[in-house]
């Protein structure tokens, strides 16, 4: 167990980083200074995938977690900040690899939306074609 004051570790999705610091205290989550309902609002599947590696590492009433995320949506904020928060529970502990690993958080997701091309209205997406 690490006897640091605070952990840090970041955590991507698409365009959405999120910088999380661990800090001992009662289970309780902040989003750039608002409580963790607050922001993502009425969410219920989010707020559990954000605390997935908490509850798989028993640590939901040990850490305080605090977070900046910037950039995305909110829904790639949550999996950025759910790929921080194992990252950072992994530099804690080291035991806790096997868990996070078999669950596939320690793995950043590396889908990213595809680029536009020339002469289409999207990546894929034609403009309307017309015979006559």
């Amino acid at each position: 167990m690490a006897d640091l004051k605070e952990i840090m570790a970041t955590g991507r999705r698409k365009c959405a980083i999120a910088v999380v610091k661990l800090v001992k205290g009662k289970g309780r989550i902040f989003v750039n200074g608002k409580k963790l309902a607050d922001y993502i609002g009425n969410m219920p599947s989010v707020e559990m995938m954000i605390y997935r590696p908490l509850v798989l590492t028993e640590n939901q009433d040990k850490y305080d977690v605090r977070v900046k995320a910037v950039g995305g949506g909110i829904v790639a904020q949550a999996a950025a900040i759910r790929h921080g928060i194992s990252r950072a529970l992994l530099k804690s502990n080291e035991e806790y690899k096997n868990v996070l690993k078999a669950e596939g958080l320690l793995t950043r997701d590396a889908r990213v939306k595809e680029r536009k091309k020339y002469g289409r209205k999207r990546a894929r997406k034609r403009f309307q074609f017309s015979k006559r």
